[in-house]
């Protein structure tokens, strides 16, 4: 059977499957170092989460993403807009963005969800938020960075991105995400908890090992067969 290894084919195929493995084992160890990397993020960010709340009184000069605040003041519903393409459990929607008044300073708050018309390009009418002073709690959370130019075909009130500097109100560079109100605020959906699992990236992890098991076994059926071929043809032919 090992004599077939010296032929001209073999060496090429034995070559193509040791290439095969080691390219399976590579990704295997790709897939297991990202679920190590997200692993450790999902550890700090529990870490972050589950601190208890500050008061948001001041500009933040150092913000830490996902940390839990408090902060009161007054909603400016002239300011709420609506962010775009922003789709929850399967459907549809726009986060709903309005401007916090307080005592040392405007916030932008995401407030949660609200699903989308008929169309991508209709007009939706953004809810309003709680009059009077309300006192919220919810998650620090970065700007995102808009695009330049901005888009000019969008409904109004509408944007592309959470971007306090396209406004020029409010603190720049972050912006709240809403967990809760005092009083409620019922006519948006409450954004779920960011979720990180490794558990997808260890699964491809052991995949890869796997089909480089079967690569290695199928090189090995394949070789016996043809052994066992060529020996019965000898037969044969005797």
């Amino acid at each position: 059977m090992w004599s077939l290894l010296r032929t001209r084919r073999w060496i090429a195929f034995s070559l193509l499957v040791v290439l095969a493995i080691v390219g399976f084992g590579l990704l295997s160890r790709w897939q297991w170092q990202r679920a190590e990397d997200r692993r450790t993020e999902r550890l700090a960010l529990d870490a972050v989460a589950t601190a208890d709340p500050t008061t948001l009184t001041a500009a933040v000069t150092d913000p830490i993403e996902w940390q839990p605040v408090t902060v009161t003041g007054i909603y400016a519903p002239e300011q709420t807009w609506l962010i775009r393409q922003r789709p929850l459990d399967g459907a549809n929607g726009f986060w709903v963005v309005s401007l916090l008044s307080t005592n040392t300073g405007d916030v932008w708050v995401n407030r949660g969800w609200t699903p989308s018309g008929a169309s991508a390009t209709a007009a939706v009418e953004a809810p309003a938020p709680p009059t009077g002073t309300v006192t919220l709690t919810g998650r620090l959370r970065l700007a995102e960075t808009a695009p330049n130019p901005l888009p000019t075909d969008l409904p109004d009130g509408q944007a592309p991105a959470l971007d306090p500097a396209v406004w020029a109100v409010g603190e720049p560079g972050i912006y709240l995400e809403m967990t809760s109100s005092r009083p409620a605020d019922p006519d948006v959906t409450t954004l779920p908890a960011p979720i990180i699992d490794e558990g997808r990236n260890i699964s491809y992890a052991v995949q890869w090992v796997i089909f480089a098991l079967v690569a290695l076994v199928g090189w090995f059926f394949f070789l016996r067969r043809e052994a066992g071929e060529d020996a019965a043809a000898e037969v044969e032919s005797g």
